[in-house]
């Protein structure tokens, strides 16, 4: 049995999320984590953050329900209006990432999440994933290759297909898949406590 944690680097939810996440793996270190990017922000809903007025709510219930920091860089984002979220690009950061560092997957997921929402980066950025690189030890010119190869547009569009193919429809779900068997655990907003208690329902089913 496997985690799937399907999650948009841009949900905020997702970054509410992580905490409980880092959580289950620790607890968990016989289930590997797979990482899959979600597509919020794509196509006509790539357009200026301004566009989505519920966001400045939104934030506040997460970090209000999760602990979840949003910095200042981040909130100078918002209040401006201007920037665009991308979820191809992110997706394209997390295929990279993942390339280069495969069993850090949900660890470089996580950072990616505290980069825009701590720090105020763009995911579209090649020094985004440069900057992440460097924190996290791995090699930033790998990372950046990685990033701009075609490899990286046709990743992001597998995990999109799989998230789809998987019946996610919302941002972050955690599946525990176990051959064809595909189990939701978390969806939105859940403990690492309530993620445990479905686990072990799991295990005596």
């Amino acid at each position: 049995m496997q985690l799937v944690y399907v999650f948009d680097a841009y949900c905020g939810w997702s970054h509410g999320f992580s905490g409980a996440l880092r959580e289950v793996s620790s607890r968990h270190p016989e289930l590997p984590v797979v990482v899959v990017s979600g597509g919020l922000f794509t196509g006509p809903r790539r357009v200026p953050i301004r566009e989505f007025g519920y966001v400045q709510g939104a934030n506040a219930k997460i970090a209000e329900l999760t602990g979840a920091e949003f910095g200042d860089a981040y909130e100078r984002l918002i209040a401006d209006g201007s920037f665009v979220m991308d979820s191809e690009a992110a997706a394209r950061g997390v295929a990279a990432l993942r390339r280069i560092a495969p069993e850090r997957a949900a660890e470089l997921a996580m950072a990616l999440q505290r980069a825009f929402y701590v720090d105020g980066l763009s995911l579209s950025e090649p020094a985004t994933y440069r900057e992440i690189a460097e924190r996290a030890g791995l090699d930033a010119d790998a990372v950046a290759a990685a990033f701009a190869a075609p490899e990286a547009l046709e990743a992001a569009q597998a995990d999109f297909h799989l998230g789809a193919e998987l019946g996610v429809t919302g941002f972050p779900t955690l599946l525990a898949v176990d051959g064809d068997r595909v189990t939701p655990l978390a969806h939105g907003h859940a403990t690492a406590d309530e993620v445990d208690a479905r686990l072990a329902d799991l295990a005596t089913s």
